[in-house]
């Protein structure tokens, strides 16, 4: 499952001890992050095991959100080696960002 992140440091060492992380940031009162969730991190897990996927509450922790520039939900940014690669916000499809990943993925990791 996501690793939900609760403060910018402990954001900030995920970021420090993964070479692939994707950060899922949305809110609990988000229909359409809660359904679409789900569906991202099985195709992450399935497709893309090296990718660390966290979890950012903006309401809870809106520092997080503002440092990454995050202003709509859902947004998924993937950090690869600790640096931004892609961001997908509001109409994400999950074949669109499996095929954003794959490339930048097998180019690490192969």
């Amino acid at each position: 499952m996501y690793k939900e992140v609760k403060s910018l440091d402990e954001f900030n060492q995920v970021l420090e001890d993964n070479d692939a992380v994707l950060g899922y940031f949305s809110n609990e009162t988000c229909n359409v992050c809660k359904v679409l969730k789900p569906q991202i991190y099985e195709m992450v897990q399935k497709n893309y095991p090296k990718i660390k996927s966290i979890y950012i509450d903006i309401t809870e922790i809106p520092e997080i959100a503002a440092q990454n520039s995050v202003f709509t939900i859902p947004t998924i940014v993937v950090y690869l080696a600790g640096k931004e690669t892609f961001r997908k916000s509001r109409h994400i499809g999950v074949t669109e960002l499996q095929g954003m990943i794959e490339r930048p993925y097998q180019i690490m990791f192969s």
